[in-house]
């Protein structure tokens, strides 16, 4: 599957910079590196250089100097892909660099693929399949959290556990394959007992992993957060102040939002996507009515909810008979609600009741003054389940998660064999079903089509 071309390809941001880097590998990396650069210490010759050294020279052609850069050399199989590459840092005119990538070209290298530099990785056995992805979530991470995934995924962390269950299993299966090998003897090569304890302990560790899926998908794309309640109650207001700009439009005319608008913040490196939604009320007209719908579809995938009352006109019995109401239409009744009592700008004196209110976690704010804006931050943090994460593996990829999804099925499918007594060459159908899917994981079984539709999302240069 390796391709033993030499590529080459743009390694930074496209536009211009103060410099650029251009990646080059391959096992012609340095034959062709040759053909256009000029060090400036004479009979230096790029094969010929220790590894992890870094030259200064000139590059162009034997009529024309293009550019001053220095040039670093990583021999195989010391390299991120494992072969002979180079790495060319140019100043970052967009002229220059497209230049140098002509010259390349022009000597016998090509350009490359998205992904194809990692993907050589993985395929030199460099990293596997799990922290090949892991690059792009590096380079995708946005706030703390999402870094901290990423690198440790990167660093191996999630493939130690998968390696670690595949070993258990595979423990497993090669003394249900001893007793299919000696079946016409009737023998048990291990207690049906101890067997099912080992099953217990794999499926325990699977579980846990698609359990933490949970938390670590919204860490990794941020946590969904819906701020919803009844029309002019602030909620346009409120999501402005939290993002400290004038992204919603701001009425007093109820019903102005008729559709989701939806940013992003990072507080304390927790990544949180606000969804101000449209206001909760029986629609006027089919516009409103497909606004409000979409309102319910965005409070359904939020995670935590901010549920917005006029603090000067709502009675607190209004603001539980209205929850209540709301809560009749989301499929998740323990999601995370924060209520907020708005606009107490306009209060003239204190009202009485809400302290009931407080059971719930109450806010009271004015976002027009952007008064207490930091303790709905504040609770947003505390909001998200972080005890004892940083000693947790956190499944955050989709594919991860499918693929431990079925194999925790072939595991539970298996013990209900084994009390129901099934062959033991039927048992062990799903038990290869098991390992291939956690193979898919590392990479340790795959096919053209995932390496394709995993690395094809990745920019080229990388």
């Amino acid at each position: 599957m390796i391709n033993t071309d030499t590529i080459c390809a743009i390694a930074t941001s496209s536009g211009v910079g103060a410099i650029a880097v251009i990646r080059v590998s391959g096992s012609e990396t340095f034959k062709i590196c040759e053909k256009i650069f000029f060090p400036r210490k004479k009979n230096l010759k790029i094969s010929q250089v220790k590894p992890h050294s870094i030259h200064f020279g000139t590059i162009g052609d034997k009529k024309n100097i293009l550019d001053e850069v220095l040039i670093s050399v990583f021999k195989a199989p010391n390299s991120y892909t494992g072969e002979d590459s180079v790495e060319i840092s140019c100043h970052g005119s967009i002229y220059i660099q497209q230049k140098i990538i002509e010259l390349l070209i022009k000597s016998g290298a090509r350009l490359a693929k998205p992904g194809e530099f990692t993907l050589r990785g993985f395929l030199n056995a460099k990293f596997d399949l799990s922290q090949s992805e892991a690059v792009a979530d590096l380079i995708a991470s946005n706030s703390k959290a999402s870094h901290g995934l990423a690198i440790d995924q990167m660093r191996g962390g999630f493939s130690k556990n998968i390696k670690e269950l595949r070993a258990k299993l595979v423990e497993f299966a090669s003394l249900i394959e001893l007793e299919l090998d000696f079946s016409e003897e009737d023998l048990e090569f291990a207690e049906r007992k101890q067997l099912m304890k080992l099953l217990e302990t794999i499926e325990k560790e699977l579980k846990k992993l698609t359990d933490s899926f949970s938390v670590g998908n919204v860490l990794k794309r941020g946590i969904p957060v819906a701020i919803i309640g009844k029309p002019n109650v602030g909620k346009s207001t409120l999501l402005n102040a939290l993002l400290n700009e004038e992204k919603a439009i701001v009425s007093e005319i109820p019903g102005t939002t008729r559709d989701a608008i939806e940013d992003t913040i990072i507080i304390d490196g927790v990544s949180f996507r606000f969804i101000d939604t449209a206001g909760l009320r029986s629609a006027k007209n089919i516009i409103e009515s497909i606004g409000i719908e979409r309102t319910y579809e965005k409070i359904n995938q939020a995670s935590v909810i901010l549920y917005l009352f006029d603090i000067s006109s709502d009675t607190p019995e209004e603001v539980i008979e209205n929850l209540n109401d709301f809560k009749e239409h989301i499929n998740n009744k323990n999601k995370k609600f924060i209520l907020i009592g708005n606009k107490t700008d306009n209060l003239i004196e204190t009202p009485h009741g809400f302290i009931d209110l407080v059971e719930l976690e109450t806010i009271y704010i004015s976002a027009k003054r952007k008064e207490n804006i930091n303790l709905i931050s504040e609770s947003l943090v505390k909001s998200v389940s972080f005890e004892n994460i940083s000693d947790k593996t956190l499944v955050s990829n989709i594919r991860h998660y499918e693929a431990l999804s079925k194999s925790l099925q072939a595991i539970r499918n298996i013990e209900e064999g084994f009390k129901n007594e099934i062959p033991t060459d039927l048992i062990s159908i799903d038990v290869r079903v098991a390992l291939h899917h956690l193979g898919e994981i590392t990479g340790e079984i795959t096919t053209n089509e995932i390496l394709d539709n995993i690395f094809m999302k990745f920019c080229i240069g990388k």
